[in-house]
């Protein structure tokens, strides 16, 4: 019997996302971050989460000015070009954030143990590294040998989110999900996660990829609730949908430059402007010819 997941984002968050949780984050940089469920959890003010993934990027930095986080276990903290995550990083200096730092290969090792249910993975990276000590300390590596030949290895600590969130090109009713381009750690951590919450640009009706399932980045079985939301990863992009709006972006790292008080105006001003993502969009692009713009800029590219 099919189970339709597709329920609104505020019905998602409230359901699935708790105070104090171990929250998963998907996308990477600029690209296909979840942003319409991150701004549901600042509208709902749920707090003390420890946010873990590869390159926390934008929705990171969001959350922490917003005041909701209390650890991050991460390969990255920053924009690349676009400079580092300014709230986060003053709010690591203050000791109001807790952070532990990894590497990517590193972060995305725990989660792929936690997708194949192992307590650990070994690995030959980090040997004879700073950081190595460091995680060792925090107590999710331990250094180990191999019992048959005796070389070093690092055994990394299984990560299983409480709850992931992610943001996709479609999905249907059921939780099949369709990724276009990159996924990085994103399956995995999907995979090992206890709870997934996915965002799509367009929920297909059942039976859409029956004829062609190897379309399916990850399948029903590992998702929790389904949410339809175009433009769900604005102002980052999403492959063959639109490019990521790179003045919202500056604007943002303007402000995020200048102060905590000028991050938390925004927020104020954009993501408690109305009840839903779609207000956002309507406050950062009433007549919508940006996101027409983005859209024609990735038909461009491909």
């Amino acid at each position: 019997m099919t189970v339709e997941k597709v329920i609104t984002a505020g019905e998602a968050v409230a359901r699935f996302v708790t105070p104090g949780a171990i929250v998963g984050m998907g996308g990477q940089n600029i690209n296909r971050c979840p942003m319409a469920l991150v701004h549901e959890v600042i509208r709902q003010g749920v707090g003390e989460l420890t946010v873990v993934g590869c390159n926390l990027s934008l929705p990171l930095d969001m959350l922490v000015a917003a005041g909701l986080v209390a650890r991050t276990e991460q390969g990255t903290g920053n924009l690349e070009r676009y400079g580092t995550l300014f709230a986060w990083r003053r709010a690591v200096e203050r000791g109001e954030v807790g952070v532990g730092d990894h590497s990517h290969l590193a972060m995305a090792t725990r989660f792929a143990a936690g997708a194949l249910g192992l307590p650990y993975l070994p690995t030959r990276s980090l040997l004879g590294t700073d950081l190595l000590a460091d995680m060792v300390a925090a107590g999710y590596a331990k250094q180990d040998v191999d019992p048959w030949s005796g070389v070093p290895v690092v055994l990394l600590k299984a990560m299983v989110p409480d709850v992931a969130i992610i943001h996709a090109n479609r999905a249907d009713v059921s939780g099949n999900v369709v990724i276009e381009g990159v996924t990085s750690h994103e399956v995995d951590m999907v995979r090992a996660a206890k709870v997934t919450i996915v965002s799509a640009e367009e929920i297909v009706p059942e039976g859409t990829f029956a004829d062609r399932p190897e379309q399916v980045t990850i399948p029903e079985a590992y998702v929790s609730a389904v949410v339809e939301q175009p433009f769900g990863a604005f102002p980052t992009s999403v492959y063959r949908a639109y490019d990521f709006a790179e003045q919202e972006i500056k604007e943002y790292q303007a402000l995020g430059r200048a102060g905590d008080a000028q991050l938390r105006d925004w927020l104020a001003a954009n993501v408690h402007a109305g009840d839903d993502f779609d207000a956002f969009l309507a406050v950062r692009d009433p007549q919508g010819s940006l996101r027409a713009r983005l859209a024609d800029q990735m038909r461009s590219l491909i």
